[in-house]
């Protein structure tokens, strides 16, 4: 039994290990080579993200949905490089939004160099991704642009906030859909498709990508409520900080407005709707929400979410590809605690 990827990912079959380890090698080169500038500042900035490290879990996925074709068909490596450099590009831009510190262990762009310049490192990232994306095809810049404008929409509408009448939690869910759902699918629908898989597997595995990717998030909102900074990489809390109502919030809240709910969790929930850029009163909330019911019935809707991604493989034949895809929805769920 080996280890790769991400989360500690164990894959028993050494052909498919070797396939995955040179994958995510060849993916690390096409990242720094599509980081480099003529202008040195902008090489830094735009590698300082992709040198932190990370997990490269949509990378990841690439390579194993490839496996259903041909792994070394020659649009895989590249799909994967454009799926990390619009995830690293949203990054740079998320860390303005929410005012980040840290990102990936180290000090976040916008910390290090100011808005604009993170803003504007994250846009060349785009247009680095989108050259390397026009050499892959028609079908593969459309996939893209939908995926993309998914992802926009979904950052828009957790910002606007759920229409009168409409339930918040299944507002956040659609949320993650096009946060963090849209580009997981396109991670394992490049994979397959450059790959040369059949359809309908390029189908099957797309709908695994949506669904791992929400569980993926909810696992993400746990991890930002239970871990310390050096667990998760950045600042615990930070959603909190900044008012963005993850699922625990929303599902302490639904307790705290149901005629079942306590005084207790009523106090809490006033707690976070308040001013949470004061320290005292951020940590007194995020240690308010680790001791609550609230944070548990996150962690068992991740379950529920990772279970659906794996029931979608099922149609699949048995494959170590296969068995290490359903290793992930295990992982996910162990990485919620």
């Amino acid at each position: 039994m080996t280890v790769v990827g991400p989360f500690g990912l164990s894959v028993r079959d050494q052909a498919l290990e070797a396939d995955v380890q040179a994958g995510l090698a060849a993916v690390e080169e096409g990242l720094l080579e599509a980081t480099k500038s003529d202008v040195p500042f902008i090489t830094g900035s735009a590698q300082h993200l992709v040198r932190a490290g990370g997990k490269r879990f949509r990378p990841l996925l690439v390579m194993l949905a490839a496996q259903f074709g041909d792994p070394h068909s020659p649009g895989v490596v590249p799909s994967a490089v454009v799926v990390e450099l619009t995830h690293l590009a949203t990054l740079y831009h998320d860390d303005v939004m929410d005012e980040a510190d840290v990102r990936r262990g180290v000090a976040s762009a916008n910390a290090r160099w100011g808005n604009s310049v993170a803003v504007l490192t994250g846009d060349f990232l785009f247009a680095r991704a989108s050259h390397i994306l026009a050499d892959l095809g028609p079908d593969a810049v459309r996939i893209q642009a939908e995926a993309f404008e998914r992802l926009v929409t979904g950052q828009i509408l957790e910002t606007a906030g759920p229409r009168d009448g409409r339930d918040p939690i299944d507002h956040y869910l659609d949320v993650l859909a096009g946060k963090t759902g849209s580009l997981v699918a396109v991670a394992m629908r490049f994979g397959a498709m450059m790959s040369g898989a059949d359809e309908s597997t390029v189908n099957i595995l797309t709908q695994y990508g949506e669904r791992l990717g929400t569980a993926f998030q909810l696992a993400d909102d746990v991890l930002d409520i239970a871990s310390d900074s050096h667990e998760s990489g950045k600042t615990p809390g930070t959603d909190l900080r900044e008012g963005i109502p993850t699922l625990p919030v929303l599902r302490l809240r639904a307790r705290a407005e149901s005629s079942s709910g306590t005084a207790e969790d009523r106090a809490l929930a006033e707690l976070l709707a308040g001013d949470l850029t004061d320290d005292a009163r951020h940590a007194e909330a995020l240690a308010g929400l680790r001791a609550h019911p609230a944070l548990e019935e996150a962690r068992r809707d991740t379950v529920r979410h990772a279970e659906e991604a794996r029931a979608s493989l099922a149609p699949l034949p048995a494959c170590t590809a296969k068995a290490a895809l359903e290793g992930l929805c295990d992982a996910v769920v162990h990485r919620a605690g």
